[in-house]
């Protein structure tokens, strides 16, 4: 199987423009996601999915900077552009990541990778069962749905959010990677509103270029030893974020590097 990690990115966003190319230490953002994707070991390409036209130009130089393949394709039309970069590289399958995520976990997406392909579900993510932090946000599904998606999907909320009209498949085969939820359900590890850009520059700041290879339990340990930063961006919190609890017809319990977590 040829998998495919593919991070959207664009310049535009309402909330915080440009926050791609954002400093974050002594790189941008988008440096910093593309790096971390870059270590997921089961990944055999790494592809940033960019819009056309010249207000992305500079989002577009700064992944090929970082040295990872550009698809360019619609802006509104994420699912084309999506099945557009897994086509460019013959991927069977899918594994999305968006640019928001700075923190995004390379071993906990290498997890995930295991659970969908030792499961044989049609698609997997770790969100069904919110117990992670939001930032940490990683979904896998086949290039073949993608295409189906593609042919049958008519509303352009279905086409803008990728995998939407996939999940809503009756009898689909849904697996999820459940994290240790509690208090690290409604952390903000993403990237929406300023509050949260100068939480990510406080771990910074606190952790030094270490930062770049904090992975879930380390950053979780440094947000429980130092509650003024989970506070930062904290007004953004969803509190019923963690009771959306959606069905799963497999579940494996996320562990540590180096643990194998059993399904159950």
């Amino acid at each position: 199987m040829t998998l495919a990690v593919i991070v959207q990115a664009r310049a535009g966003s309402s909330r915080l423009p440009r926050k791609v190319l954002e400093p974050l230490g002594d790189k941008c953002v988008l440096d910093r996601v593309l790096d971390r994707c870059r270590r997921i070991a089961a990944a055999d390409h790494v592809i940033c999915a960019i819009p056309e036209g010249e207000a992305d130009d500079p989002v577009a130089d700064a992944a090929r900077r970082a040295g990872v393949a550009v698809f360019r394709g619609s802006e509104q039309d994420v699912l084309a552009r999506y099945l557009g970069a897994a086509k460019m590289v013959d991927a069977d399958a899918v594994v999305r990541i968006t640019s928001d995520c700075p923190f995004i976990d390379p071993d906990m997406a290498g997890q995930l990778i295991a659970l969908y392909r030792e499961s044989g579900a049609d698609y997997a993510n770790n969100t069904l069962l919110p117990g992670f932090p939001r930032g940490l946000d990683c979904e896998i599904v086949s290039t073949a749905w993608l295409e189906r998606a593609d042919a049958e999907a008519t509303d352009p909320a279905d086409r803008e959010h990728v995998t939407a009209w996939i999940r809503n498949r009756p009898g689909l085969k849904l697996a999820c990677l459940e994290g240790p939820g509690g208090e690290a359900a409604n952390w903000r590890w993403t990237l929406d509103y300023p509050a949260d850009l100068a939480f990510c520059r406080a771990v910074f700041e606190r952790a030094g270029e270490a930062a770049a290879e904090l992975d879930f339990p380390a950053l979780s340990e440094l947000c429980r030893k130092a509650p003024d930063l989970v506070a930062i961006n904290a007004v953004h919190a969803d509190p019923a974020r963690p009771d959306i609890r959606r069905p799963a017809a497999i579940v494996r319990d996320y562990l540590p590097a180096g643990a194998t977590p059993p399904v159950r």
